[in-house]
C-alpha cells in the first residue's frame, strides 16, 4: 500500500511531582502553550492541553510511528526543563514519574476535547484524586 492514513487519538494525564500545586495561573498559558510546541515538534497535533496547578491533561492527535511513552517522555522532560528555566523560582519544579494514557475513539474527540477544556470548572468540587478514581472506573467499565 503506497499511502497510508491513521487517527490515532490519545487523553493523557500526569501530575506535578507528589501532586504539590506546582503549577501557577500566572504563567499557566505559558507551559500550555510550550507543551503544544513540543508536541507539535514530535509531528504529533495538540487538540487541547489544560489541568489545574497539581496535574495535566493532554488530548491530541499523533502519528503510529511515535510511541506514547516517547511522546509523554518527551513533553515532560522539555517542559520540565522550561519552567526551570523560564520561570523565577521554579527550581523545584517537576513531573511525578508516570501518567495515564487513554485511547479515544473518533467520535468522541468533541466530548474529550470539552472534558479537558472544562478542567477549571470540573476542579471546582472535584480533587484530582477524585477526577483520577472516576475517569479509571468509567474507562474499566467501558472495556468489559
Amino acid at each position: 500500500m503506497p499511502n497510508s492514513w491513521t487517527e490515532i487519538y490519545s487523553h493523557i494525564l500526569f501530575s506535578t511531582k507528589h501532586r504539590h500545586p506546582m503549577i501557577n495561573a500566572e504563567w499557566e498559558p505559558r507551559l500550555h502553550a510550550f507543551i503544544a510546541g513540543v508536541v507539535r515538534d514530535l509531528e504529533a497535533t495538540p487538540i487541547e492541553i489544560n489541568g489545574m496547578s497539581d496535574h495535566m491533561h493532554l488530548f491530541l492527535r499523533f502519528p503510529p510511528q511515535l510511541a506514547l511513552v516517547d511522546l509523554v517522555r518527551h513533553v515532560k522532560a522539555r517542559s520540565s526543563k522550561w519552567v526551570h528555566q523560564s520561570i523565577a523560582g521554579q527550581h523545584d519544579f517537576g513531573w511525578q514519574d508516570g501518567y495515564g494514557g487513554f485511547t479515544v475513539s473518533k467520535t468522541a474527540v468533541d466530548s474529550v476535547g470539552q472534558y479537558v477544556r472544562d478542567q477549571k470548572a470540573h476542579h471546582a468540587t472535584l480533587t484530582f484524586e477524585e477526577e483520577w478514581q472516576r475517569f479509571l472506573k468509567r474507562v474499566r467499565r467501558e472495556d468489559r
